[in-house]
């Protein structure tokens, strides 16, 4: 999980940097504009697709990091046996939701694939564009299975293990 967690981290603040610099090369080019700018009308369509992966990408992280939103109030108010089982409950109805999205996304990009669609500037097959939520709705239902096994608890992160997270990603 570690290597896998790293793997994410990575990504997302490589594509993060990425959408920034491509999205600053942009605007330098508008204002210089001529056929330089015109020549640049692939970077909107390059940053809105790496917005797309960027928020899928982020879902398991954020579930593993109880970053998601949710309503806790009386969920915590219940005894803790109950407040367990219904954890459970909502950790075995997460996985099984987020596997079918992940196999609804899935016929989605083989769909999508087989019509031969191709995005506009970029020139590439749009079936693409729908791997995102293949690989987002996955690595979220990994996490929701991993915290209902109990390997991760993404209902009360300790600061101190994002630290040493962080601090085992560096080394």
């Amino acid at each position: 999980m570690r290597y896998l967690r790293q793997f994410e981290r990575v990504f997302l603040v490589s594509v993060l940097l990425s959408m920034v610099a491509l999205f600053s090369l942009n605007v330098v080019a508008r204002e210089i504009g001529g056929n330089f700018a015109s020549q640049m009308a692939w970077v909107d369509e390059a940053v809105r697709l790496m917005n797309i992966f960027l928020v899928f990408g982020a879902l398991g992280l954020a579930l593993e990091k109880g970053r998601h939103v949710g309503i806790d109030t009386l969920r915590e108010l219940l005894p803790k046996t109950a407040r367990n089982t219904l954890r459970k409950i909502i950790d075995v109805v997460g996985c099984i939701f987020c596997a079918y999205m992940t196999y609804l996304a899935y016929l989605l990009v083989v769909f999508v694939l087989n019509t031969g669609q191709r995005s506009p500037t970029l020139d590439i097959p749009v079936g693409w564009l729908y791997t995102a939520p293949v690989v987002g709705f996955g690595l979220l239902s990994l996490r929701y299975f991993l915290s209902l096994i109990s390997i991760i608890n993404r209902y009360s992160p300790d600061e101190e293990d994002d630290a040493s997270s962080f601090e085992g990603a560096k080394s």
